[in-house]
């Protein structure tokens, strides 16, 4: 399976974490998911900042996710 791709399975994944779908790269989506898990148990929420200094790429990671979310949503199709 590509490791980009926005799936059923991710989506659940995500809404675990906070609710992370409502409201640098990465190598895998798979370790994007587990800083998120990680920055979840740090900080208690999965707000992250567009600018988070200690990894600013999840900030952009998360952003990317909320915004293929929305357009799976709307029943297109999602780029990740």
């Amino acid at each position: 399976e590509d490791s980009s791709v926005l799936n059923n399975n991710r989506i659940q994944l995500l809404s675990k974490v906070d609710h992370a779908l409502k409201g640098g790269q990465i190598q895998s989506w798979e370790r994007a998911y587990e800083e998120l898990v990680s920055f979840v148990k740090d900080f208690g929420q999965a707000r992250v900042p567009q600018q988070f200094p200690p990894n600013s790429s999840l900030g952009t990671w998360i952003t990317t996710q909320r915004q293929n979310y929305r357009i799976y949503q709307n029943g297109d199709s999602s780029s990740m």
